[in-house]
């Protein structure tokens, strides 16, 4: 498909649906006074967080962070046990109304996604926009598009369950992307995807966020988030311990890596295998004096 009707596609559409994205005043997230606990777990300790509209937003933390949780619960997955979320000015959480405007105005790619693995691409791709109430035509237009630029044409008949793990985030994006969202949000949609897949999705992305609508998406790879993103927030034991325009989070640190390192408290630690002094040099058990280490066996 030629590069420029696939530049028009999202602002076309959104022409055609009401929900053409539009960076302003009003954040694409508002979080106040967030918690959420799991028993004796707090997940998620009683964040605030304003993500602007417009950006390439990367919420980045070490694993266990919060920030699949964080995310779940901005979405409406989750109920969180305290606080605030607006989604483009709209309460997440406020009435059953509300929770249906703000899911109309986003897409959604989970970790783990689970699909209708006995449709095909197409099919799935079908099933999702008429869902969203896209016009027929419409919604085969829009999935024709972006299977041609996810280079999923070839594979568009086959079942989903035989897609391989870098087809199948491709087409969750393209089921995501579908009805033109305003926010778009993300969890890890690069882990276990191949070099090319992952440039294909990263140019997709590239040109959604040119057209002024926001991609939030977690990571806990940094040399990722800082090729990327414009807008950055630092997770790490519940609480978000920055947040900001990447060069402002990263300041006088050589990098996103070692911004990171320091506001997560990991600068102070050891280095990685310090006290394994026993390994590597393919020495063997004879090398510490191991030899009989079992007191022999019996036969």
């Amino acid at each position: 498909m030629p590069d420029q009707a696939f530049d028009g596609a999202f602002e076309k559409a959104g022409a055609a649906t009401g929900t053409a994205p539009a960076a302003g005043a009003v954040p694409a997230v508002r979080i106040e006074g967030l918690w959420k606990r799991f028993g004796q777990q707090i997940a998620v300790n009683g964040i605030d967080l304003v993500l602007p509209a417009g950006k390439f937003i990367g919420l980045v933390g070490p694993n266990g962070a919060g920030k699949t949780t964080t995310l779940s619960m901005i979405t409406g997955l989750l109920r969180p046990d305290h606080g605030r979320i607006l989604v483009a000015g709209h309460d997440v959480w406020a009435d059953p109304e509300s929770v249906a405007e703000v899911k109309a105005r986003i897409g959604i790619l989970p970790e783990g996604l689970r699909m209708f693995e006995r449709l095909s691409g197409r099919e799935l791709l079908a099933y999702s926009g008429r869902l969203r109430g896209l016009p027929g035509a419409e919604v085969d237009k829009r999935a024709t598009q972006l299977l041609d630029v996810l280079d999923l044409t070839g594979s568009q008949n086959k079942l989903v369950v035989d897609y391989s793990t870098g087809m199948r985030k491709k087409i969750g994006l393209a089921a995501a992307l579908l009805h033109n969202p305003e926010v778009l949000f993300l969890d890890e949609p690069f882990e276990g995807v191949d070099p090319v897949s992952a440039q294909t999705i990263r140019g997709v992305l590239e040109r959604y966020t040119s057209s002024g609508a926001t991609v939030v998406f977690s990571s806990h790879v940094m040399e990722l988030v800082e090729s990327l993103c414009d807008w950055v927030a630092v997770m790490a034991a519940g609480s978000i311990r920055a947040q900001g325009p990447l060069a402002e989070v990263r300041g006088s640190a050589p990098s996103l890596q070692a911004a990171f390192l320091e506001l997560v408290g990991a600068n102070g630690r050891a280095a990685a295998g310090d006290s394994l002094d026993w390994l590597g040099g393919g020495a063997g058990p004879a090398a510490t004096g191991a030899t009989g280490a079992t007191g022999g066996v019996e036969g």
